[in-house]
């Protein structure tokens, strides 16, 4: 890794007494190797206030307390479950009500498998009775026995001239959509789904890999940008008795357009029973999403569920849960502006609401249809953050929490579902783990955490506090750290840690030490903003078509809550973050540069039209359709406002946020004369600036600052 300083062009062609076009590229400054560092600045982090302080303290808060928070792993007889407290084995007797310590089992991989690369697929899939192969290879799908003999070519026109592949998806499928594979067996193993892609309309983007080897390499992806085409997608089934392939009428017949459902195809599966092949499907523009069941031997197709929410997305991978008769199914919807729970046949009928709460529902725990009950997960706690155990009836009667309300939650069932280990804890409050009944009563404590270390090393609880949105009205969470010296009476500078992309949270119900960046003398903080996650569509709604300005502006919402505080110093703020958290940071910035006086942004968007279609129309639309907004949202629309310092990081093999992010950012400030840092991860991938480098950055921008 290596550092540039963008010097101010007027000042930096005065000073070595050339003059050029007016613009002095980063690849200029390294290779003439104008600026350097004297010998003795290489410490300097060494020599900064803090240092010591995070030195000596940073391991301290690495093992700062015990965790009572354990990973319970049951025995499938359901009668006990081992668990890791402290470093030592434990397995707990649900009948006994205690534990014994055990010798540490011998690891295994219990043949689980990793994800392939970033926006890839695996290239095989394996039968289910694990007797044959699918591979991609040389864009087409091919065939074999599990030991590679027998093998076929079952596509032919797949090919890199033509831009067609079979048994693969498209990168931005891989990224945006989860496709790991794109192979599905059926279950009894006799037919293969595959898709086949036609990148033929996309432009591709050519990234350079290997910069630090003697001859670099080029990779090219079809990645297309917003606002141009997509690849075409279609779905075909292999019928291994017959040999033939089946062609899935995943458009109803309908050409491929932007406003067609199934112009995105994912989430491929067969149903239980192997005789459909279901699908999610959406418009371009995602605000319709459609479950559909295929006839692989017709190619027909029929919508089972579809969702809408005009007024800006729909959730395009919601939970779809099939029940022991492999027809009925519980989907999670937000039809309603709250996500809940729906049961269903494959036929389409609504056979009951099973939740229909003013709060979100997280996650499924348990199904039992014998006890005609579903026990799941809701934020129904005294704040959105504090997940619930509930219990419901199948037709939605009878709904009860059986959890603490006061508390966060993690729920962990026995295999029989009569027992329930769970991890309660709070911002201030530390884990607890206890085992419950089927009706949620505690019948054991297993383990609680140790906070004497805690208490020695003098640290203090992470503070969960409200503050309002930009909008004045909407309340929003942020959490604030503070050193362990911490003393009310000083000043403190400011540091934001952030990411506020959708759905996400800042603030969190979890307990953690603070920011080990405290020690260096910082206050650190996180806000969530109106893009955060499980507080209802309607929240978010807020931010449709409005990226980069309404989060940007909750962030600077945040500060100006916290420096009302007499120790927190308002005029010494910085902000930090990579990806979407780079992007907010840059942003906040330049959109309100009296708030923030310095900014970290690492592997940042800058510009939403160099970003990818899925991701970016599903919350923006289309640049050619919403060209305020988009120009709203771009970093280099406000460079002219920057007053603070920016440092500014991106590795060069990116192949997410691509190096050209940053580049035309730095082009537009260097056209605006502005000065500004930048550190360069060579043949690094989505990545961050390295953290030593940060705090070099934000001592010398806030604290030794006049």
């Amino acid at each position: 890794m290596y550092v540039v300083r963008q010097i101010d062009q007027k000042r930096s062609d005065m000073s070595i007494g050339m003059k050029g076009n007016g613009v002095w590229t980063t690849a200029l400054v390294m290779a003439t190797c104008l600026w350097a560092l004297p010998v003795a600045g290489q410490d300097k982090i060494k020599q900064m206030p803090g240092y010591a302080q995070f030195v000596e303290m940073s391991p301290e808060l690495r093992t700062a307390y015990v965790s009572g928070a354990v990973n319970a792993v049951w025995a499938d007889d359901s009668e006990s479950f081992e668990y890791t407290y402290d470093g030592q084995r434990y397995r707990f007797d649900v009948k006994k009500g205690d534990s014994v310590e055990i010798e540490n089992p011998v690891s295994s991989a219990n043949g689980r498998r990793g994800r392939p690369a970033r926006g890839r697929q695996f290239e095989f899939a394996d039968s289910p009775d694990g007797s044959m192969k699918a591979l991609y290879r040389d864009h087409n799908v091919w065939m074999s026995k599990a030991d590679g003999s027998d093998e076929r070519q079952l596509t032919s026109d797949g090919s890199v001239d033509e831009r067609i592949k079979y048994g693969s998806a498209s990168w931005v499928y891989g990224e945006e959509l989860g496709q790991s594979t794109a192979m599905w067996w059926s279950p009894n193993g006799n037919k293969l789904a595959y898709y086949r892609f036609d990148e033929g309309p996309v432009p591709d983007y050519y990234l350079q890999l290997n910069q630090t080897a003697l001859q670099s390499t080029i990779d090219t992806e079809a990645y297309p940008k917003a606002g141009v085409p997509n690849p075409v997608v279609d779905l075909f089934v292999y019928d291994l008795e017959s040999g033939s392939h089946a062609r899935m009428d995943i458009r109803d017949g309908a050409p491929f357009t932007d406003d067609v459902v199934g112009h995105y195809v994912y989430n491929i599966q067969w149903s239980p029973d192997g005789s459909e092949l279901l699908v999610n499907r959406t418009n371009r523009r995602q605000n319709i999403l459609e479950i559909a069941a295929c006839m692989p031997d017709e190619g027909t197709c029929r919508k089972v569920v579809r969702d809408e929410w005009p007024e800006s997305w729909v959730r395009n991978r919601p939970t779809m849960q099939f029940l022991d008769d492999g027809q009925r199914f519980i989907f999670a919807s937000e039809r309603s502006g709250w996500l809940n729970y729906y049961l269903y046949d494959l036929s389409g009928e609504l056979l009951a609401t099973l939740t229909n709460h003013d709060f979100e529902v997280a996650s499924i725990v348990r199904v039992d249809e014998k006890a005609n009950r579903l026990w799941y997960m809701a934020r129904s706690g005294d704040n959105p953050m504090k997940t619930q155990l509930h219990r419901v009836k199948l037709n939605g009667k009878g709904d009860v929490r059986l959890t603490d309300p006061t508390l966060n939650h993690s729920i962990r069932p026995s295999p029989n579902g009569k027992y329930f280990v769970d991890v309660a804890q709070a911002h201030n409050i530390p884990p607890v783990t206890q085992v419950l009944n089927a009706k949620g009563k505690v019948v054991a404590e297993v383990a609680t955490s140790d906070l004497s270390h805690f208490n020695k090393l003098g640290l203090h609880f992470n503070e969960l506090f409200t503050f309002k949105a930009d909008d004045g009205e909407t309340d929003l969470y942020g959490v604030l750290s503070r050193p362990s010296n911490f003393d009310s009476t000083k000043s403190y500078p400011l540091l934001i840690s952030v990411y506020a992309g959708p759905n996400t949270n800042g603030a969190r119900e979890s307990f953690a030490v603070g920011s080990p960046l405290t020690e260096y003398g910082f206050m650190v903080a996180r806000f969530d903003s109106r893009s955060a996650n499980g507080r209802g569509k309607r929240f978010l709604d807020a931010i449709y078509e409005k990226l980069g300005t309404v989060e940007v502006d909750d962030q600077a919402a945040g500060v100006k809550a916290l420096r009302e505080r007499n120790y927190i110093n308002g005029s010494r703020v910085g902000i930090y973050g990579g990806s979407y958290g780079g992007y907010v940071s840059a942003m906040a910035l330049v959109r309100h540069p009296d708030v923030f006086q310095a900014a970290s942004a690492s592997s940042s968007v800058t510009d939403w039209r160099h970003y990818d279609t899925i991701y970016t129309e599903r919350y923006m639309w289309k640049p050619q359709e919403n060209t305020a907004g988009y120009d709203a949202g771009s970093v280099m629309n406000y460079v002219d406002n920057l007053k603070g310092d920016l440092m500014l990081y991106y590795g060069t093999a990116d192949n997410n946020v691509h190096p050209s992010q940053t580049m035309h950012l730095i082009k537009a400030l260097q056209d605006a004369g502005k000065s500004f840092d930048v550190q360069v991860g060579p043949d690094r991938g989505h990545s961050g600036i390295n953290q030593m480098r940060m705090m070099e950055f934000f001592i010398e921008s806030l604290v030794l600052k006049n």
